[in-house]
Parts: structure tokens; C-alpha cells; sequence
């Protein structure tokens, strides 16, 4: 088993400063940590109606930020050059956000000048808003768009003279280099936990990451059983090896000493932590993908460090 740990970096509010980013990648990748992870927003309406996947409100996390995000590609391309052998992965890249060539050559850089440590990670996104701001009439196809943007890649990636035929995009032979180190290409990562995000990562993935123990996307052990077995069925239906898509899992980790009846999973002491973390490992997921909570550079490193102090070790190998 080759487990794989990986970290959120903040790319909103007071900790997404140069020092802050450039200390928690430093210190994540000098612990251990195998990826970290920025997520994506271009902007960020002040009035939101569409419904957040992850809060049982459906609102939006966040607002005294608004407005407040570094952008994601850019600031992994930084990241890349701070650091020297943890994996950055964008998680998720919102595929119709940006258009497919420009992104597709912004990530085969980022692939060439890091030394090929990219991982993929995309999703269709979720707020209608922010695609109106960025003048995109793409909101209502953006599953059919993005299932697109993932063809339309591997062609840039892999083929001399691409030539695509889609619906949404189109492209004659093109030159396109320089290529992304990894070979065939990046691993493609979908994120999101619905049925249309399964069938996208049993079809096109190499890895499927969900979110979980974020209401309503809770993906409890039991629950997340259900899908990984809807993952691996579709897969097969689709022509690939069962296990083709490896398994990920994004959850948010709190250490806690304080002795209660209830308590929610990747919270509490650190035995209590891996013995939820194992739970999802006997599942088969390989890669976890963890937020750790804190309101200051120091606090969040703190936290880096107990997890792979006291958890790691815990979990087999």
C-alpha cells in the first residue's frame, strides 16, 4: 500500500500572503506531506443564490473575504518554484472557467517547470454567478464542456499534430509544446461526489477525489462504499480495468483533547484520527487530501505537524 497525504494551501484571506504560502508549502513538504492542493475561484460574486454543495445552508463559506482569491494556477506556478518535490494539485480546477487551450498550455508549464509534479484535479463547478462574471453563457452544459476540456487535453498533451471535434471546442492540427513531463500526461483527478461526477471519472479519471464529512456531503464510510462500487461498475462499462481510477478523499482534520460523547470522524486525538483514516483506507482510497483549520501561519503549521507526527505513523504503508 502507498499511502499518500496531502495539504490545503489558503489562497483567500489573511494567510494567502507570499510568506504565508511560501511557509506552509516549505514546512508541508519538509514533514513528509506528498501534495498540497489550492482550490479555484477567478471571482467572487457579493450576491450568490446558486447553493453551495458542502454546508447544510447551502450558502457560501467565506464572506468576509469576498471578493478575496488568488488565483489558482498562478499561484501553483509560484508554489512550484518555492518548493522541489511535493505534488500540486489543483483541486478543483472549474474546467469552463478558462478557455481549453490557454488553460491546457498554462498547466502542461506548470507541468514542465515544476519537473513534472502536477496533478489535475477538475471539476464542472457549482456557482452560476461567478460563470456570469466571467462572461460565460457555459453554466447549464458545463458537465458536457468540461468532459470536453479533459479530451481536448490529452490530445494537446500526447499527440504531435492535436486536432480536435467537439461541440463546445474545436481545434485543427496546432503545434503544441512544449509538452507536460509525466508521461502520458498529469494525472486527471474529478472531484465532486455526484453521479454525473462518477461517471466522469469512470470514463475519462485517473483518480475520483469527493469531499466528504461536509454536510450534506456527508460520504461516511458506508456511504462512499456505495459509490466507490457505482465507480468501479461504470468503469468496467466503460471499456477500463476496474481499478483504473484510483481512489482520493478530501476531508478537513481538527485536533480536539477535549473528552466528549459525540464526535465528529477526523476530529479528536491523533489515535482517534487514524483510526478514522484507516476506515477510509480499508475502502481503497490511497491519497488523502486534508484541511487543517487554524487562524494563523504557526497554528496551521502546528497542526501539519502533529498530523504527520502522531497520525502518519499510525497508518499502514
Amino acid at each position: 500500500i502507498c499511502m499518500k497525504f496531502g495539504f490545503v494551501l489558503p489562497n483567500r484571506g489573511p494567510l494567502s500572503t507570499r510568506e504565508g504560502l511560501i511557509n506552509l508549502a516549505s514546512q508541508g513538504e519538509s514533514l513528509g506531506f506528498d501534495f498540497m492542493a489550492v482550490s479555484d475561484h477567478v471571482v467572487v460574486p457579493r450576491d450568490i443564490s446558486s447553493t453551495y454543495p458542502y454546508t447544510d445552508s447551502g450558502e457560501f463559506p467565506g464572506g468576509e473575504f469576498v471578493g478575496d482569491c488568488l488565483e489558482q494556477l498562478t499561484t501553483l506556478a509560484f508554489i512550484a518554484g518555492a518548493t522541489s518535490k511535493a505534488q500540486l494539485l489543483t483541486s478543483v480546477m472549474v474546467a469552463p472557467y478558462r478557455s481549453a487551450l490557454h488553460a491546457g498550455k498554462v498547466l502542461a508549464t506548470v507541468d514542465a517547470l515544476s519537473k513534472g509534479r502536477l496533478l489535475l484535479g477538475l471539476g464542472a463547478g457549482w456557482m452560476e454567478e461567478e460563470f456570469k462574471a466571467l462572461s460565460l453563457d457555459t453554466f447549464t452544459q458545463r458537465g458536457a464542456v468540461t468532459d470536453e476540456y479533459i479530451q481536448l487535453f490529452k490530445e494537446l498533451w500526447t499527440k504531435d499534430n492535436p486536432v480536435f471535434q467537439g461541440e463546445h471546442y474545436q481545434l485543427s492540427e496546432s503545434g503544441f509544446q512544449p509538452k507536460p513531463v509525466q508521461k502520458p500526461h498529469p494525472p486527471i483527478w474529478i472531484g465532486g461526489h455526484t453521479n454525473p461526477a462518477i461517471r466522469r471519472a469512470a470514463k475519462y479519471g485517473d483518480g475520483w477525489m469527493p469531499i466528504g464529512l461536509r454536510p450534506p456531503a456527508i460520504l461516511e464510510p458506508e456511504e462512499l462504499a456505495e459509490k466507490i462500487a457505482r465507480l468501479r461498475r461504470l468503469t468496467v462499462q466503460a471499456g477500463r480495468p476496474e481499478d483504473a481510477v484510483s481512489l482520493c478523499f478530501s476531508t478537513g482534520v481538527t485536533f480536539d483533547d477535549t473528552p466528549g460523547a459525540t464526535r465528529r470522524m477526523m476530529s479528536g486525538r491523533a489515535e482517534q484520527i487514524a483510526a478514522d483514516l484507516r476506515q477510509y483506507q480499508d475502502l481503497g482510497i490511497r491519497n488523502f487530501i486534508l484541511g487543517f483549520p487554524g487562524d494563523s501561519v504557526a497554528a496551521v503549521d502546528e497542526a501539519m505537524e502533529q498530523f504527520s507526527k502522531q497520525v502518519m505513523p499510525l497508518i499502514p504503508q
